[in-house]
């Protein structure tokens, strides 16, 4: 079970962002304020926050890095109404971890905190990732199917093993492309499609479902065949 630190003024958001962190398996603290949400931060083992960009006390901003300052290096997702791209790179420069626009979908938000805290794993601890017949050795960056060796590029190896990650759970395209590609999603973007295309060719067998299912509307899902 991970500590999540929710750090939002709004009541409403606030609770819709604990609800759901809480059925993830997520033990949620709430705070309303910046300045008790740094003295909590960095006296309390949180293992991610998610921080409001405009709050009461100490704006978000302030916070992230008086926290980095103190390295507190705990994973922040920054939560805001504002959406310039400006103002995600300020909160990006500032120390956070990633930025998430309102109105936000409740499982989006959840996934990137998922992606947060995955990131602070022990590598030693999943140095290979299985997903029925297909094994992703995240040392030596290889890929196996029925135990015989894919080769991958690097962008079709990072999309692999981040739908291995997830695998089972429907991935939007938004958050594939800003997690994988590492920038800001374009709706107009085919890059995706194109590398969920190689991916399957590369790693689907005769006589088995795809590895991917394509979720129409929402995304794209790793099964375990």
């Amino acid at each position: 079970m991970s500590r999540i630190l929710v750090v939002e003024d709004d009541e409403p958001t606030a609770l819709e962002i604990s609800t759901e962190l809480a059925a993830h398996g997520h033990k949620v603290t709430r705070v309303g304020n910046g300045t008790e949400a740094l003295d909590r931060a960095i006296r309390e083992p949180f293992d991610a926050i998610t921080l409001d960009r405009m709050l009461p006390g100490i704006d978000g901003l302030t916070l992230v890095s008086r926290l980095r300052e103190r390295r507190v290096m705990v994973p922040v997702l920054m939560i805001s109404a504002l959406s310039d791209v400006d103002e995600r790179i300020a909160g990006l420069r500032a120390g956070g971890d990633d930025y998430l626009v309102k109105p936000f979908a409740a499982s989006e938000m959840a996934m990137r905190v998922e992606v947060l805290l995955r990131r602070r794993t022990d590598p030693a601890e999943s140095a290979i990732l299985q997903a029925g017949a297909v094994e992703i050795d995240l040392i030596r960056r290889k890929v196996y199917v029925d135990q015989e060796p894919v080769r991958l590029l690097h962008l079709e190896f990072r999309l692999l093993e981040f739908l291995a990650r997830h695998q089972g759970s429907v991935v939007s395209r938004r958050i594939i492309f800003e997690q994988v590609w590492g920038y800001y999603f374009d709706p107009g973007a085919n890059l995706i499609n194109v590398h969920i295309a190689r991916l399957r060719k590369k790693l689907d067998r005769p006589g088995r479902p795809s590895i991917i299912t394509t979720v129409k509307g929402e995304g794209y899902r790793l099964n375990a065949v």
